[in-house]
């Protein structure tokens, strides 16, 4: 258990929850930078070895307990619900945090925009969210990376490797990044075999086991052979999809020591960078990044090592597109692009870069996706 762990926050602050913006935490002065350590609190919806999104935070928030001057209060399992807001006042008012990151998607709207209303001196960074100019406070900020490269180098490699040209895709929730996700994905897979098709099952949450099981055994019998994910704990779907005989494509961390042999390579995030960049602004006064986004290029995400079963053209494949991406020279989503219906949802002759917010507001599935939101 890691110091300042508090598994009864939330229980032991219940009477903190009325505290607002009169309590008295300081401001950023040098003076006090100097000789104070600045405290951030970092809040998972989920345990912190999920194989997942939640340790792919805490990998990160790890790292930061070595750099000097910071110090880090930590919390899991914390559901997308009022409870959070207890979480946060309990760091901010008990443990003095100054800089927050609660993680999960559904922390922002109303929780996060509640708790800054009633502490402005506190900064607060979500993952994934989206800030938007004179809407949200200046002390709230979003960040979040371009894994859809990943997932696209995913999709070249599972391109390669299938040999069905039926690759599946397990989701949580159809919102604009797992959208984005899946799009990506299949479209790699279509770079190197234009017939395959990529089948998605919305399990309707961010960690649900059973469901989980039950859609990667559903892909199964449909005959996918390489599956990758976009939910919080990927640990059972590797496992059910290798116990099944198929490849994986993973993702959020490595999930290679769960299928050493199935696991092909996978999208990884390295939230260091951002919670670096974050902290940076936080440590000198300097205002608070309200929107940061960054990819392969930017050091936001990374690749899993390659596994034992991945084809040398794959691996070339792949990597020469990676450079190419980091080069800036490589776009994902340009047109013509259809969707799954037939509508077309980027024009010939159109190019969405990477930074486009139109890509953040993602709402449909590209033609090949086998399914629907």
């Amino acid at each position: 258990m890691n110091a300042g762990f508090r598994p009864n926050r939330r229980d032991t602050m219940k009477s903190l929850t009325a505290l607002g913006a009169s309590t008295a935490l300081g401001g950023w002065g040098m003076m006090a930078r100097a000789q104070t350590p600045l405290t951030v609190g970092v809040i998972y919806v989920g345990p912190r070895d999920d194989y997942g999104y939640n340790q792919a935070q805490a990998q990160a928030a790890a790292e930061l307990r070595k750099l000097p001057g910071i110090k880090v209060v930590e919390e899991e399992n914390v559901p997308e619900t009022a409870a959070v807001q207890k979480t946060m006042t309990g760091m901010i008012a008990q443990d003095g945090a100054k800089l927050l990151f609660p993680t999960s998607f559904g922390y922002f709207d109303p929780h996060i925009l509640a708790l800054a209303a009633k502490y402005p001196d506190v900064r607060f960074a979500h993952c994934g969210g989206m800030w938007t100019e004179g809407k949200h406070p200046k002390s709230v900020g979003s960040f979040f990376g371009y894994i859809d490269e990943c997932q696209y180098l995913n999709g070249i490699v599972a391109g390669h490797m299938t040999k069905s040209n039926k690759i599946a895709f397990v989701a949580a929730k159809p919102i604009p990044q797992v959208l984005r996700n899946i799009n990506a994905f299949l479209m790699g897979a279509r770079s190197v075999k234009p017939g395959v098709t990529c089948s998605v099952i919305f399990t309707g949450d961010w960690s649900m086991a059973v469901k989980e099981a039950e859609a990667t055994n559903s892909l199964a019998d449909q005959g996918c052979d390489v599956f990758t994910m976009h939910v919080d704990g990927p640990k059972v779907i590797v496992e059910t999809a290798a116990k099944r005989g198929k490849m994986v494509c993973g993702y959020h961390a490595s999930q290679a020591k769960l299928a050493p042999q199935a696991y092909l390579t996978g999208a990884e995030w390295n939230w260091l960078t951002a919670y670096k960049t974050i902290i940076e602004a936080a440590q000198t006064g300097k205002p608070h990044p309200n929107f940061l986004r960054g990819g392969l290029k930017e050091g936001f995400v990374k690749m899993s090592a390659y596994g034992p079963a991945v084809s040398e053209a794959a691996k070339k494949n792949a990597d020469e597109v990676k450079a190419r991406m980091i080069a800036g020279s490589f776009d994902i989503f340009k047109g013509p692009l259809k969707d799954n219906k037939g509508n077309t949802v980027i024009a010939a002759g159109k190019t969405l870069k990477q930074t486009d917010l139109e890509l953040e507001k993602m709402n449909y599935l590209v033609e090949g996706v086998i399914g629907s939101i």
